[in-house]
């Protein structure tokens, strides 16, 4: 058989660490980076006689998170033991939750090119986050660092919906979105507080039954999750046409090979021992309670897309790109005040802006510039102070330099040429190093009209109105 003849299935388990001040079980600091082991305490260094004592903002971004993905919310949970060792886990368990998740039964819509398609969300958990080890270059050992143990997770368990490495992409980037909009994480990936656990399984198509899946733990990078998931389906498909089986295992992803290596059979649940956590209370939450943070919830992706729509006019295609990440939706709220054209903040988001961080490999989050700015930028080429072919130069400035539009082109000298008589000026003159231009703009060959143009445009070196040399142009043209 052909691997058109079978169909993937991909399920994700996603761990988004929250953006809480302290850890979930004691009060060290939750910030990324520092000397190995200096946010640590007894209690998320397990040692004897320590307690925990549960972080309620904890709570309360677990189930900002289950609103937000039209989860139900439990008003009656527990934390769990779930007992496995490695050597940066201190306890040998991690207290997480089982049979009793905070939220359950959600789903979220993602865009799939020729329509939405909705996934399902089995549960959202708190969870505790493991500590690090730190593989010495040398081979003498592996150092623990314990600065990430305590750091307050949320588990997302989707069902297994995503028939393919683009959907779960999709999928992956919508979580991301939403969670930034409600502002309980950073989800910088590169920093792992967004990860994801993949798990992949293939069938023949028309059947119903699940084929037997492997798991790839902790990947945080949306490239390597598309590259894994593509060849560990393929590996899958090629095994079973050799008349093999698919072993349940939990795999390795390595980006330089880009091939999947086998680390150890892939638990079950009965495989941890969970048992309620005796030191922990229950967790009790009152219709008020979850009332109040859900009135209190900012607008999310859908809601402005809905808005974008209709209030400013935006096409499909926009409206889903720029409100697939705060950063973008935000920066286009506050460009469109200062210069009130939403198509063209939108389009400068969509092109211009989004190549720039593609080149440079980085994220909405880390564009340097304000919403203003854009603002100033599209406002100075409505205004015909500048060409769109300097904005795009004044773009790439303003990524290098953070500053304003208006010192840019003063300080290069790129204002616009608007001045009539100079630009006729210049039409006289490319007019009268060209005959034969304008012979064939006579003869009815067009695209004459543009050389012409184009010639002025490197005269002046950009700076010139397009609008006004086009005029002038044909008005000589035609005499």
């Amino acid at each position: 058989m052909a691997k058109e003849d079978y169909e993937v299935i991909i399920g994700l388990e996603v761990h988004c660490e929250l953006s809480t001040k302290t850890k979930i079980f004691c009060s060290c600091p939750t910030e990324f980076g520092g000397e190995p082991n200096l946010h640590c305490c007894p209690v998320c260094m397990a040692l004897p006689g320590s307690l925990p004592v549960l972080n309620e903002k904890v709570v309360e971004y677990a189930v900002k998170a289950g609103l937000a993905t039209n989860c139900s919310i439990a008003k009656n949970s527990k934390n769990d033991r779930k007992n496995y060792f490695y050597p940066d886990l201190p306890k040998s368990y991690q207290i997480s939750q089982f049979d009793l998740p905070l939220c359950y039964e959600g789903q979220v819509n993602i865009d799939i090119g020729d329509g939405e398609k909705t996934i399902r969300i089995e549960r959202i958990h708190i969870e505790e986050d493991a500590g690090k080890l730190n593989h010495d270059d040398y081979g003498r050992g592996s150092f623990v660092d314990l600065n990430r143990a305590g750091v307050p997770l949320i588990e997302v368990v989707s069902k297994p919906d995503l028939r393919s490495s683009l959907e779960a992409e999709a999928y992956l980037r919508k979580l991301k979105s939403i969670f930034e909009y409600i502002e309980i994480s950073d989800c910088k990936m590169q920093e792992g507080s967004l990860r994801a656990d993949v798990n992949v399984s293939v069938r023949k198509k028309g059947t119903e039954k699940l084929g037997t899946r492997t798991e790839m733990k902790n990947m945080s990078s949306f490239r390597s999750i598309v590259r894994a998931i593509e060849y560990e389906a393929n590996r899958q498909i090629e095994v079973i046409e050799e008349g093999g089986t698919i072993s349940q295992e939990t795999l390795r992803w390595d980006d330089v090979s880009g091939k999947t290596f086998s680390m150890r059979d892939k638990e079950d649940a009965q495989d941890y021992r969970y048992f309620p956590d005796p030191d922990l209370a229950p967790i009790i939450l009152s219709d008020e309670y979850i009332d109040n943070i859900r009135i209190g919830l900012p607008e999310l992706p859908e809601s402005r897309k809905k808005r974008y729509l209709n209030d400013y006019e935006l096409s499909e295609k926009a409206s889903e790109f720029v409100t697939s990440s705060k950063y973008y939706s935000n920066l286009f709220e506050d460009a469109i005040k200062v210069c009130n054209n939403p198509k063209s903040a939108s389009n400068w988001i969509m092109s211009d802006i989004a190549r720039i961080l593609n080149e440079k490999e980085q994220e909405p989050d880390e564009i340097p510039f304000s919403g203003e700015n854009l603002g100033e930028l599209v406002k100075l080429i409505d205004d015909g102070k500048i060409s769109s072919a300097i904005a795009k130069k004044v773009l790439v400035e303003m990524f290098e330099t953070n500053k304003k539009p208006s010192v840019i082109i003063e300080e290069k000298g790129w204002i616009q040429i608007s001045d009539e008589g100079a630009i006729k000026e210049v039409v006289l003159k490319i007019l009268s190093e060209n005959p034969q231009s304008i012979a064939d703009y006579k003869a009815g060959k067009d695209k004459a009209l543009g050389f012409l143009v184009g010639q002025a445009m490197k005269e002046t070196k950009g700076k010139a109105n397009p609008q006004m040399l086009n005029k002038l142009f044909i008005d000589e043209l035609k005499k």
